[in-house]
């Protein structure tokens, strides 16, 4: 088995494949031990190669900037999105977190707005001014939207609280109409937001606050990213990173 194992992993099968044949011969020794007499099942103890941590992906400083440029004057829809997004970039926000969000949990005054994260634990996030004067305009425009009662902030037509889905259905649409490429979706804008101010001010246990990690080793996969850009800067920068012409 431990063979198996390695010839598969040398023929570049990742440690997430292998792990699942590894389980389907570990169910099926379980059941010849149980049912055919087999003495043991030779899968235990046997754990498949971990699998190299795929960085998330990030926009650019400028990617990022060009999704904001929304014109949230066309219709209320787009008034909606643009504040949608830029709470996205500006706070970091999940996806569950956003569509959770209700009224009462934004104050403009301090310029925060608190959401319920996983474990149902709760945090106070800083909103940035552009965020808080999209979600500003929006609220203003919110009521003439909303259905009696109704506590969510970001509304769908028939003013009721907007699903997840529909979320990502309208970033990615604004990606693709602001002509931004790659698969633009939520979970993209809390890395950029991440990966930006980790960028900016190095300071990872703010990141991991604002973030909500209960572990900074889940923080820390953005130190990865602001390498990439710090090596991306001295390959293009430096007169020694250059490859020689032959």
């Amino acid at each position: 088995m431990r063979r198996f194992v390695g010839t598969m992993h040398g023929k570049g099968l990742s440690g997430t494949s292998i792990a699942r044949r590894l389980s389907a011969w570990r169910g099926f020794f379980d059941y010849l031990v149980r049912r055919h007499g087999f003495s043991a099942n030779p899968c235990i103890g046997i754990r498949p190669p971990k699998s190299p941590k795929k960085l998330p992906q990030a926009l650019s400083t400028d990617e990022a900037a060009r999704l904001m440029e929304i014109e949230s004057s066309e219709d209320i829809f787009s008034t909606r999105d643009k504040a949608i997004l830029e709470l996205f970039y500006s706070s970091g926000l999940r996806l569950a977190e956003l569509v959770g969000l209700d009224v009462d949990g934004l104050d403009v005054a301090d310029a925060t707005v608190k959401v319920t994260g996983k474990g149902s634990k709760t945090r106070i996030v800083p909103v940035g001014t552009r965020a808080l004067e999209a979600l500003s305009t929006w609220i203003q425009q919110r009521a003439s939207l909303a259905s009696p009662d109704e506590p969510a902030l970001f509304l769908n037509k028939n003013g009721q609280r907007l699903s997840a889905r529909a979320v990502q259905y309208r970033v990615k649409h604004w990606a693709l109409t602001l002509g931004i490429n790659g698969n633009v979706h939520p979970h993209v804008l809390r890395h950029s937001f991440a990966s930006h101010v980790l960028q900016s001010s190095g300071d990872l246990r703010a990141v991991q606050e604002m973030l909500g990690h209960a572990s900074i080793s889940t923080t820390q996969v953005y130190t990865h990213l602001d390498f990439q850009h710090l090596a991306k800067v001295y390959d293009t920068a430096h007169p020694r990173a250059k490859k020689i012409p032959k």
